[in-house]
């Protein structure tokens, strides 16, 4: 029997929250984040986490589960998630997933092709190297050895490098042409839906979001996660947000620079997320200007979908 499940998907500050949130009390059913950063404790204020007051309106899967320091991925997240869903079908609820983390809707919906093993060895060895070369270099190699795979990585992105590379070396065959022969079987039916701003609107949203969470404490938010001891290199912490307000705490920008740079690197990871998102022929386009007009949407979902 087919298994219905809503996505909410969508650039940063488009107004998924609000969307999931409002079409989850309607439905009377339960979240699934898709967001690589919300997943993380203490990372609250900058990852705009849905706030104590609606988790508990509605439940929230994915929500501070991990601490900082603790490795998560798309891979996991295809696992972990699958089993969630299966768990709120049992109860005769639809699920919604909302996020804006493309790699984790994608592992969710398409599946990540997994089966090539590890070799820990090897990747000790190119961890070695991006230590002593840096990124560029490990990229170079890439390239050379799997021209296809680097064409859609960039070289700050090692981790990906490093897979693929590790890929290549035990299977002999480009990761985007493994993952691409790889089909998941299951009975989902992931209905897609997202929302599209005036490009110059969404920007304005993401100017005010950045203002409001430097005055909802931005600053101190950081102070105390690395005041736990946490490692200003975890990946977690390489978040827009996090990253620049840490330069700032360093000494090496000033909080008003920060601000700037916050904005500026939303703005393009905004970007970023559209153009993954619009290539996506699935997802049904819903356009609005206001937060007024997202309050229309979860019955115009709800009528779509003859619920």
């Amino acid at each position: 029997m087919e298994k219905r499940v809503i996505v909410i998907a969508g650039p940063t500050c488009s107004g998924k929250t609000s969307l999931g949130l409002q079409l989850a009390q309607k439905l009377k059913t339960e979240i699934v984040s898709a967001d690589s950063r919300q997943i993380y404790k203490h990372l609250t204020i900058g990852t705009a986490k849905p706030t104590k007051e609606e988790q508990q309106q509605v439940k929230h899967h994915f929500v501070d589960l991990l601490n900082p320091a603790e490795e998560y991925n798309a891979s996991k997240f295809e696992i972990d998630g699958l089993k969630v869903l299966d768990n709120i079908h049992t109860k005769n609820k639809i699920p919604i997933v909302v996020g804006g983390s493309g790699l984790y809707l994608k592992a969710l919906i398409e599946g990540i092709f997994n089966a090539v093993d590890t070799d820990e060895n090897y990747r000790n060895e190119l961890l070695e190297l991006r230590k002593e070369k840096g990124n560029e270099f490990l990229y170079d190699l890439l390239v050379k050895s799997d021209p296809q795979s680097a064409e859609k990585m960039l070289p700050s992105n090692w981790k990906r490098v490093i897979r693929a590379l590790e890929v290549y070396k035990l299977s002999g065959k480009p990761i985007r042409k493994l993952q691409a022969g790889y089909k998941r079987k299951d009975d989902y039916n992931f209905l897609q839906f997202a929302l599209s701003w005036e490009r110059s609107q969404l920007y304005k949203n993401i100017e005010n979001r950045v203002d409001e969470m430097i005055e909802s404490g931005l600053v101190q938010e950081v102070r105390e996660i690395l005041a736990r001891g946490y490692s200003t290199q975890l990946n977690s912490l390489n978040t827009v947000g996090y990253k620049e307000i840490i330069e700032h705490l360093n000494g090496k920008i000033s909080l008003e620079r920060a601000v700037e740079l916050i904005k500026r690197n939303t703005r393009r990871y905004a970007k970023r997320q559209l153009t993954w998102f619009r290539k996506d022929q699935n997802i049904k386009w819903f356009e609005v200007n206001s937060a007024e007009d997202v309050s229309n949407i979860p019955d115009m979902i709800i009528t779509d979908l003859g619920l």
